[in-house]
């Protein structure tokens, strides 16, 4: 551990500096404007695996944008980890409450602000820095794969066609991810557990133009006023979501996994003023920690129709939009989620409208084993680096190629995050923490070490 810290103290300005690099692509891979600035930040992650020793680094088309793939196979009878990561980012957007350019990372109070940040930039670039430490100091105790993609937050619909591409040569014993959070860095923890995603996007159409709110109001539907409506009643007074058969494959935890998740430290008071909330919502019944990570979820993304621009005009808008996601957990199947939202939303559409359901993308909710070898190895590492064991509780967000990895590669994946939830993932001012980021770069090498060990290698 103590040369792990040595290299880290001797290197710290320059392994700040390359991440700032990094973090000054503007990679959003929803946006196509944005396209060239996403393919040449798949070329610096290239360049930064040569440069850190790994071997046989491809940038590898996609019909999208392109996966960073490279390796070092010290020797084929050891074990092997397979790292995953992406390199493209959420839109900035709205720019105007960004404190500072979104793409020129900025430190206050100790703090990287960017876009990419955390998610997922700060999170996977650690791992090139830990691997690029192991090589340095000749450490390295186990084969290394690394997988970095651009298409993450927008649902790594090309990676699934790589993966079933490429088995052989993804080959690995684990899979190991940083792009989760853990309680504090007071009171680490591993996510055991991810929930699934279904996306989607809804249109409410009246008439076939904006009307004279005044002329015609009163006479014909407002889809703005429809959709609202509509969008009112998937969730009940208990705020239960209303969509029938929506809860039928929800797997409920007995009663001693609903203790020991609670037992995690939780301080309401501070949770809200985090918020700058006055009051928690969701559904009755059970608490935050059971809300944001082991029950399923319906909130709308976004939400849009008729005038919104400077100053007065008096429309009935033709049309309506909303963008809604669905947080699913076990055994919860997106496909069947997307399809019974699609019906139920159609079902209860008046007739003095057309509505339009478009699916974007989903993925599978998934449990980690705790008794593995990796999450053992994980443990060890953290408590080390800590001083402190973790705390295993499941995670809200949803990362959906870990259910891919275990189809198609037939391995479990260790959830090993370094960010806070408090580091406005997906919102303005996103921030990582330096203190974070070097910390996981001292406990990355501890992970390979203890799998290596655990492993009788």
């Amino acid at each position: 551990m103590q040369d792990i810290k040595q290299y880290v103290a001797q290197n710290k300005q320059r392994l700040l500096d390359e991440l700032f690099e990094l973090l000054r692509f503007p990679s959003v891979s929803a946006d196509p404007k944005y396209k060239d600035d996403v393919l040449k930040t798949a070329d610096y992650v290239a360049q930064k695996l040569r440069d850190a020793g790994a071997d046989n680094v491809e940038v590898c088309p996609t019909a999208g944008y392109p996966i960073v793939f490279g390796e070092k196979i010290i020797d084929p009878d050891k074990p092997t980890v397979l790292v995953y990561g992406h390199y493209d980012v959420q839109p900035p957007d709205p720019l105007e409450l960004w404190k500072t350019p979104p793409f020129e990372p900025t430190v206050r109070d100790g703090k990287i602000y960017a876009r990419g940040a955390c998610d997922d930039k700060g999170q996977f670039y650690m791992h090139i820095k830990a691997f690029e430490l192991m090589m340095q100091t000749g450490t390295l105790p186990c084969n290394i794969k690394i997988m970095i993609e651009g298409e993450e937050e927008v649902g790594s619909s090309n990676l699934g066609i790589f993966v079933k591409a490429n088995k052989e040569k993804l080959k690995a014993d684990v899979v190991l991810i940083s792009d989760t959070s853990m309680i504090s860095m007071e009171n680490p923890s591993l996510e055991t557990g991810l929930r699934g995603l279904s996306y989607l996007e809804v249109e409410v159409v009246g008439p076939n133009r904006d009307l004279h709110s005044g002329v015609y109001g009163g006479a014909v539907a407002n889809p703005a006023t429809i959709l609202a409506k509509m969008i009112a009643s998937l969730h009940d007074e208990n705020n239960h979501i209303t969509i029938p058969g929506f809860y039928n494959d929800v797997i409920e935890l007995t009663e001693l996994e609903r203790k020991e998740l609670n037992a995690a430290p939780y301080d309401e008071t501070e949770y809200k003023k985090d918020l700058d909330v006055a009051e928690l919502w969701g559904e009755n019944g059970y608490t935050t920690f059971e809300r944001t990570g082991t029950r399923p979820t319906l909130e709308v993304n976004g939400i849009w129709g008729g005038y919104i621009g400077e100053g007065a005009k008096t429309v009935l808008p033709s049309k309506a939009n909303a963008k809604i996601s669905m947080r699913l957990v076990p055994d919860q199947s997106s496909k069947k989620i997307t399809q019974l939202f699609t019906d139920h939303f159609l079902k209860i559409a008046p007739k003095s409208v057309k509505v339009t359901v478009t699916p974007h993308h989903g993925g599978e909710p998934v449990v980690t084993p705790t008794d593995s070898v990796a999450y053992r190895a994980a443990q060890k590492a953290i408590t080390e680096s800590f001083g402190k064991a973790p705390i295993p509780t499941r995670g809200g967000g949803s990362i959906p190629i870990v259910a891919l990895f275990e189809a198609e590669l037939g391995i479990k994946t260790v959830l090993m995050g370094f960010g806070l939830d408090s580091d406005a993932l997906h919102s303005p001012n996103e921030k990582y923490d330096i203190f974070n980021y070097y910390k996981g770069i001292e406990t990355i090498p501890l992970f390979h070490k203890y799998f290596a060990e655990l492993n009788g290698k």
